[in-house]
C-alpha cells in the first residue's frame, strides 16, 4: 500500500523542474561515457528525443546548430534517446546531421529519473548543477540560445 502511494506521488510530481539535476552516466552510441556531475562548473543541455517523435523533428536542427554555436564556450549537449532501437535511432541523428553527444536510456533510468513524460523534453543544468530550465515541448534556438546566454554570462 505504501509502495503504491509513493509511486502515484511520483507520477503526479512531474517532470524535474528546479533543483539539483539527478546524475547519470550516458554511454554513448559512439562508446564514451559522460557523467553529468563530471561538468559541475559547465552549462549543460539535456535532451530527450525518439527517432519516431515528429515534434523532435521540429527542434533537431536548432538543437544543432545551438550546439555547434555554444560548444566553444564550454555548453555541453547531451542527447538521450528514449524508447528506440539503435538502428532507427542512429539513421534519425544521421539524416539530421546531429553531431553532439548522444545515447540511448537503456531501461529508461535516466527519463525516470527526470521523470519526463513525453519527448521531446529538455533540462537546462546550470553551472552550480541545478536545473534551471525544463522546456516541454520542441524548443527553438532563439529561446535556447536567450537562456544559454543568461547562463554563460551569470
Amino acid at each position: 500500500m505504501i509502495l503504491v502511494g509513493v509511486k502515484l506521488y511520483q507520477v503526479t510530481l512531474g517532470p524535474v523542474s528546479s533543483g539539483g539535476a539527478p546524475d547519470f552516466t550516458l554511454t554513448t552510441f559512439e562508446g564514451e561515457s559522460h557523467t553529468l556531475s563530471d561538468y559541475q562548473g559547465q552549462v549543460v543541455v539535456i535532451n530527450f528525443w525518439a527517432s519516431w517523435c515528429g515534434p523532435c523533428e521540429l527542434e533537431a536542427a536548432d538543437l544543432e546548430q545551438a550546439w555547434r554555436d555554444y560548444k566553444e564556450r564550454g555548453v555541453l549537449f547531451l542527447g538521450i534517446d528514449y524508447v528506440d532501437t539503435e538502428t532507427e535511432a542512429r539513421a534519425y541523428l544521421q539524416k539530421r546531421g546531429v553531431t553532439y553527444p548522444n545515447g540511448p536510456d537503456l531501461r529508461t533510468a535516466i527519463s525516470q529519473a527526470y521523470r519526463i513524460k513525453g519527448v521531446p523534453e529538455t533540462y537546462i543544468v546550470g553551472k552550480d548543477g541545478s536545473v534551471t530550465e525544463t522546456i516541454i515541448g520542441p524548443t527553438d534556438y532563439a529561446r535556447l540560445t536567450a537562456i544559454l546566454d543568461r547562463l554563460l554570462n551569470e
